[in-house]
């Protein structure tokens, strides 16, 4: 899937209007950001619109406030942080339309910074208003997309403005389509796909759209227990999707159909309460007792998958593979992590969400070919499905 670029546009002496996801976590009752992660996503291509001579106009959401001005979530802080980055002052303004924004990005010089007050402040960019879409393009001659994290939302900001303005991808979002697509369309063979999470309903299309690309699809965490009932075992208190062991027994067909390698657990950490401190064991998936719950991949399954991993040349995961937020819980998901970061031989690919900030808290992040920026997008790219964001951006011509 290729889009063109800000490389492809003329940007000199223009103004651009980047949208961006610059939707940080902060400490607790502080204005201090916990995590920056999304802020250096972006500094790709502020530094190359910057070098370029073109005036950035930038926009984002953070947080949910639900149309109305929350205070703790102005971007001032991020604002402060992000000039820090860039090595420059970014003007900012408490609105996202308007006389004084107009006003503010008229003024701007070329390699100038001016970045939005918070987009979700205004009920119509969630409703994809085009005339709120409109009022945003008034702002620039070029509009560049590099939030991808977002792009699966049809909103002003990321769907109806590119009806208003020329529309390019920016270089955070070029990669992400880069290797979430090469993965899926163009892998080196074999492709394994690691799922996990709690709940396989959230993954149903995932799962479905995945069975017929793999070589090997490697099942762990929470939603394992439904593929175990599936099979007629016992998991005990665990959590049990009944609604969706059809699914789990369709793709246990459907993988045998296709000549797909399916991995569960033959081993689990289990524990007698859903309990950071509960007392927990290692069991056999055929000796689940009967009010325990599934917590953890146990070490034999962790071995299983490892072996399994390292005979795939391309590797997309998505989802933990136990309560990783728990230490003693942890192991099943730091294991798949570090085997991944050890496979120099292929190429590694990880979803967002709870498995990048895995995968960022154990300081792996820079061992992965690629660790995606989206939750809920990156999800639903791997469901197959077309992301408003992305589909109204002109594809680059071969």
């Amino acid at each position: 899937m290729k889009k063109k670029t800000v490389r492809d546009a003329d940007v000199a002496g223009k103004r651009v209007l980047l949208r961006v996801d610059l939707n940080v976590p902060f400490l607790p009752n502080t204005s201090t950001i916990a995590d920056e992660t999304r802020i250096h996503a972006v500094l790709p291509t502020i530094r190359y619109l910057k070098k370029q001579k073109a005036s950035l106009i930038i926009c984002s959401h953070l947080g949910r406030p639900n149309g109305k001005v929350v205070k703790d979530m102005r971007l001032a802080p991020v604002a402060y942080r992000l000039g820090a980055l860039v090595g420059e002052p970014i003007v900012h303004v408490r609105e996202c339309i308007g006389p004084v924004v107009q006003q503010a990005a008229r003024e701007l010089e070329p390699g100038q910074m001016l970045l939005l007050e918070n987009l979700r402040f205004y009920p119509e960019e969630e409703k994809n208003d085009l005339e709120f879409a409109k009022a945003l393009a008034s702002l620039a001659d070029i509009y560049v997309n590099d939030a991808f994290g977002a792009s699966h939302r049809a909103h002003a900001s990321i769907n109806a403005i590119t009806r208003y303005l020329p529309a390019y991808a920016g270089l955070q979002m070029e990669k992400e389509l880069k290797m979430l697509g090469t993965a899926l369309e163009n892998p080196a063979r074999p492709l394994g796909a690691i799922m996990g999470g709690a709940k396989i309903s959230d993954k149903i299309a995932v799962l479905r759209n995945l069975i017929k690309r793999v070589d090997r699809l490697f099942i762990g965490g929470g939603m394992a227990a439904t593929f175990f009932k599936a099979q007629g075992l016992q998991v005990g208190a665990s959590l049990v999707e009944e609604e969706s062991i059809g699914v789990a027994q369709d793709i246990l067909k459907k993988a045998q159909g296709n000549g797909v390698k399916l991995l569960l657990p033959t081993d689990v950490v289990v524990g007698d309460t859903f309990a950071a401190n509960t007392p927990h064991q290692v069991v056999d998936v055929a000796r689940i007792p009967s009010r325990a719950t599934i917590l953890d991949i146990g070490p034999k399954t962790v071995d299983y998958f490892a072996d399994g991993m390292r005979q795939c040349r391309t590797l997309v995961w998505n989802g933990p593979m136990g309560v990783f937020e728990w230490d003693a819980f942890a192991q099943g998901t730091r294991a798949i992590a570090e085997t991944m970061a050890d496979m120099n031989n292929a190429i590694t690919v990880v979803g967002g969400g709870s498995t990048a900030e895995a995968v960022e808290e154990l300081g792996l992040t820079n061992a992965m070919n690629h660790v995606s920026m989206g939750g809920g997008a990156s999800l639903e790219f791997l469901e197959g499905r077309d992301l408003p964001g992305i589909s109204t951006l002109p594809d680059k011509e071969d």
